[in-house]
C-alpha cells in the first residue's frame, strides 16, 4: 500500500459530534482529518465549537497525546494545567500530552477553535476526566 492520496473536505460535510452531560461538558466538534474516517495518517484535525452555557462549558481533561488549539472565532479561556489564559482569533495553544486542560466561550459568539492531534485516528485519543466531588 503506497502513500495517503491527496485529500480535500469541506467543513459542512462532516457529521457534527458532541458532548452535553455535567461530567464532559457542552461542546460539539466535527472530526475533518482522521484515520478511522478519512484515507489520512499520522494528524487528527477538526474544529470545535463551545459556548458560554454558565459552567456548562467542555471540561477539565487530559489525554495522551498532545495537542495544538488554534481559535478561529470568538472569545473565551483556556485552563492548562491550572493557568488561565485568554483566548482569541490567531492565538495558538499548545498542550502537552497528559496536561489537564479545557477551554470555556466567553460571550455571544460561540469560541471556535481548530483542533490537531499528534495521533493518526480520533479513536486514539482516550480522554480522561477528573472524578466527580463525591465519587473518589
Amino acid at each position: 500500500m503506497g502513500p495517503p492520496a491527496p485529500l480535500v473536505i469541506q467543513e459542512a460535510d462532516v457529521p457534527l459530534e458532541g458532548w452535553d452531560d455535567p461530567v464532559r461538558g457542552v461542546v460539539t466538534w466535527r472530526t475533518l482529518i482522521s484515520a478511522d474516517r478519512t484515507p489520512t495518517e499520522a494528524l487528527t484535525l477538526g474544529v470545535a465549537e463551545v459556548t458560554e452555557h454558565a459552567g456548562h462549558d467542555a471540561k477539565l481533561h487530559r489525554h495522551a497525546q498532545p495537542e495544538i488549539y488554534y481559535i478561529l472565532s470568538g472569545r473565551g479561556i483556556i485552563n492548562i494545567e491550572g493557568v488561565e489564559t485568554p483566548l482569541e482569533p490567531g492565538t495558538t495553544a499548545f498542550i502537552p500530552g497528559g496536561a489537564w486542560h479545557a477551554a470555556r466561550g466567553m460571550g455571544p459568539e460561540p469560541l471556535k477553535l481548530l483542533y490537531a492531534f499528534a495521533t493518526g485516528s480520533f479513536e486514539d485519543v482516550i480522554y480522561e476526566f477528573p472524578e466527580p466531588p463525591g465519587q473518589a
